[in-house]
C-alpha cells in the first residue's frame, strides 16, 4: 500500500468512528426511549445548558436528521484529516468547541442538537484555507467543496422553522476562524521555481533580467 493510500486510511478512521458514536447514541435514545436532548443540548445562557457546549453535536431529531449530517461528517472530516495533517485535530476541536461556545452565548434561547454545524465549520474551514494558503491542490479542494456544499449557505439564514440556523452560522464562522488562526501552519504552497532563494542575486532580490536578458542585435557587438 502507497504512502498517499495509508494516509488516506488513517484519516477515515476518526469521522468514522465519530459518526458510528453518532448512531449509537441515536440508538441508544430510542430503546431508552429518553429524551437526551433535554440535558445533552444546548440552552443558550442558562446553566444547564453548558454540558450542551460539548454534547450537542452528539444528539439528533430523528434518523433522517443523523443520516443527512453522517456522510458530510466523513467526507469533509477525512478531508481535512488527510490534506491538513499537522493542525487537522487542534483545527477540529477549535471549530467544535468555537462553534458551541458561540451557540451558547448568542443563539435563540430554545434547545439546540445536531451536529450540522460541525458539517459547516469543516466545509467553512477547508474553503477558507485552501483560498488563504495559495497552493493549487488545496485551491481545487476548496472548489470541490463549493461545488459539493455550496447550497448549504442557504442554512445560515433564518429561512426553515425547527432548523438551528444559528448553529450553522456559527460552525462556519468558527471554521473560517480556525483557517485563518492557523493559516501559518501545515501545508504551504510550494514556491515557483523563480522564487527560490537558490535563483535569487546576492541582493535577495529577483531581477527579471537575470533570468530573461535583452535579445542580442544580430548587427551589433554585445
Amino acid at each position: 500500500m502507497g504512502e498517499e493510500a495509508q494516509t488516506l486510511k488513517q484519516s477515515l478512521k476518526l469521522p468514522i468512528a465519530f459518526v458510528l458514536l453518532l448512531w449509537g447514541i441515536h440508538l441508544i435514545e430510542v430503546l431508552s426511549d429518553e429524551e437526551l436532548a433535554a440535558f445533552m443540548g444546548i440552552l443558550p445562557r442558562q446553566a444547564e445548558g453548558l454540558l450542551g457546549i460539548v454534547t450537542f453535536p452528539l444528539i439528533h431529531g430523528g434518523w433522517g436528521h443523523l443520516s443527512s449530517n453522517s456522510l458530510p461528517l466523513i467526507i469533509l472530516g477525512t478531508a481535512i484529516l488527510f490534506f491538513y495533517r499537522p493542525i487537522a485535530l487542534r483545527s477540529i476541536a477549535f471549530i467544535y468547541l468555537l462553534h458551541g461556545a458561540l451557540v451558547f452565548l448568542a443563539a435563540r434561547p430554545v434547545t439546540h442538537i445536531g451536529a450540522s454545524g460541525l458539517v459547516y465549520g469543516f466545509a467553512a474551514f477547508l474553503l477558507t484555507s485552501g483560498i488563504l494558503r495559495r497552493e493549487r491542490s488545496l485551491i481545487a479542494l476548496s472548489m470541490l467543496v463549493i461545488f459539493i456544499y455550496g447550497g448549504m449557505i442557504w442554512g445560515v439564514l433564518p429561512i426553515r422553522e425547527g432548523v438551528s440556523w444559528e448553529g450553522h452560522l456559527f460552525g462556519a464562522i468558527a471554521g473560517i476562524a480556525a483557517a485563518f488562526y492557523y493559516r501559518r501552519e501545515g501545508p504551504q504552497r510550494t514556491p515557483y521555481e523563480w522564487e527560490q532563494e537558490d535563483n535569487l542575486p546576492e541582493t535577495g532580490v529577483w531581477d527579471y533580467r537575470t533570468h530573461f536578458p535583452p535579445p542580442r542585435h544580430p548587427d551589433k557587438e554585445q
